[in-house]
Formats: structure tokens, sequence, C-alpha cells
């Protein structure tokens, strides 16, 4: 079973009141149906692919309108060879839609009235209903974090990103050929909005896989910042190394002050140190207290005497 499919079965066994369940039922109806008018009257069609949402459509017919909604089950004979699920309401079809608020005098609508959302609840159960009719999530073991609702009206998705922004979830609409997409990229605002859908098992393996994931990438970084470290050090180590080769190759370690041999001596005896330990290395060895600035600073001057010798040795 697809990630996708668990949320979607998830939101429709949670429990939901009675006005965010009639919401729910909007949206489903709104982006799910086509309403068909013939010489028997007016009828509603409606279809998903995804068996428990056809069944929860079914049974919110039957709670608020105690209509027998006829269920057929058709199959696909191209790509995936999915069933899809039909389900035909053949009484009270334009009262059912008058009172969802998806058909007034003005005709049908492009998405239920306000005040049909003006509770919190109600516009989750809204936005929860979308998900069911269009909406699809990656698994969170992909690669990428990403979910989105598609819809076929630009004014109705438009209308879901307004929706969803109002909890604090921003959302944005794409194009994709001839539907029109809503959807979240950011994986702590998908997370949000499975809370939102009552998702809550699909949620905790979520959220468990984007911590085992963002704790690996972590532990990845750290490594790639200690090895970039540890590459820059042993760099540094070998140059400073062959500063002291050039220097001693012209004058004798006796010639040098105390400080400086410390250091020459310190650093021929442990080539892979870094500065840190070149520094506990001399206060081990010679009981010289000295920074890590004071360490850089000598070195410093090993390098400007090569780069000294180097140039005479040039001319």
């Amino acid at each position: 079973m697809s990630f996708t499919a668990e949320v979607k079965n998830q939101i429709c066994g949670a429990q939901w009141k009675t006005c965010c369940r009639k919401v729910q039922l909007a949206a489903l109806i709104q982006m799910c149906s086509t309403m068909n008018i013939t010489s028997q009257g007016m009828h509603i069609r409606i279809q998903s692919e995804h068996a428990n949402t056809a069944k929860h459509i079914w049974k919110l017919l039957k709670e608020f309108y105690q209509v027998e909604p006829q269920l057929s089950v058709l199959r696909k004979i191209k790509l995936k060879k999915n069933n899809i699920y039909v389900i035909r309401v053949n009484s009270r079809a334009l009262e059912i839609l008058k009172d969802l608020g998806i058909y007034t005098e003005q005709g049908l609508q492009t998405h239920i009235p306000a005040r049909m959302l003006r509770r919190d609840c109600c516009a989750q159960g809204y936005l929860a209903g979308a998900f069911l009719a269009g909406g699809s999530v990656n698994a969170p073991q992909t690669t990428n974090y990403h979910l989105e609702i598609s819809v076929g009206e630009e004014t109705l998705a438009k209308f879901l990103c307004r929706l969803m922004n109002r909890f604090y979830l921003p959302a944005k609409v794409i194009k994709r050929r001839n539907q029109h997409v809503v959807y979240l990229k950011a994986s702590d605002k998908i997370a949000d909005f499975l809370r939102m859908c009552k998702a809550n098992d699909a949620l905790f393996e979520f959220e468990d896989s984007r911590i085992q994931r963002d704790f690996l990438n972590s532990l990845t970084r750290l490594d790639n910042c200690e090895l970039a470290n540890e590459m820059k050090s042993l760099s540094a180590a070998r140059r400073q190394l062959e500063d002291i080769e050039w220097i001693l190759n012209y004058r004798s370690l006796d010639s040098l002050s105390p400080k400086l041999q410390h250091v020459i001596e310190v650093r021929q005896a442990h080539p892979e140190a870094s500065m840190n330990e070149l520094c506990e290395r001399c206060y081990e060895e010679y009981g010289e207290q000295i920074s890590k600035s004071g360490m850089k600073h000598r070195l410093a001057k090993l390098r400007e005497m090569a780069d000294q010798l180097r140039a005479h040795t040039d001319e």
C-alpha cells in the first residue's frame, strides 16, 4: 500500500465533527463528481480510485441525505489498471448540491461559501476532503518531500491555497498540463498538514523517517566537515615541514631563537598534529605555555624566513 493510500485510509477512519464531515463531503463532490441531466432528471456521478474514499462518500451521503446511492466498480484498461469506484446519486441531486453550497441561483460554484468554513475545524475538514479527492504525498523514505492536491479549476486551487495559508501552510500553485496543483515542499509543513487531517499514524511514520534522515544528514555533514578540517591541517603541516627543510638547509637550528627551535622540533616530531596539539606538545616537552595564535605567529615567521631563502635562491 502506498503512503498516500495510508494517509487517505486514516482520514476516512478518523473521528470528525458533524459539521466537518459535511464540508468534507462538499469537497469530495465538488472535486470528484459530474452533474448529468437526462430525461429521468438530474443525477450526480462521483468517482474515486481509492476504495475507502468511495466508501466514505457513500456513508456520508446516506448519513446526511438518506439517499440510496448506486455503487459500481470499473477497471482501467490502461496504465496501472486500477479499479474506479463510481457512486451515482439519482434522487435529491439538486437539493444536495444546494445544501452543500456547490449550486446556487448563480449556477455551479467553484468553491463552497466561506461562511461554511468559518470554524477552523470545518476548514481543516474541507482540506482533508480535498486531499481525499485529489491529493498525494511522497513516502517519507523518498529523497524529497512533496505533498500536493490536484484540481481542475484555477479558482478552486487558489481558494485551497488561501485556506492552507490560514493555518500557516505556505502552499503554492502551479499548472501541470490541464490541472492546477496546490503543493507543499517543506517537511515540517507537510507534517503539520498530516496532523491537521488527523492522519496520526502516517504522521508518526513521516516524522520518524524525517528525524532519522535529518540525523544521518547531520552526521554526514559533521563527518565531511571533520574530514575537510583534517585535510586542511595535513596540507598546512606539509607546507610547514617544507618551510623548515628550506631553513635548515641554509641555517643551523642553533642559530634560531629558542621559541622557533621549539616549534621546529615539535612540528618535525609530530608531522600530523593540529595547531592545538602543537601547543600541547610545546607545553609537555618544553614547559612553554603558548596559545594557538602564538603558534600561528611563529609558523608564519618560519614561512617568511623560508620565502626569503627561496627568493634569494631564485636570484
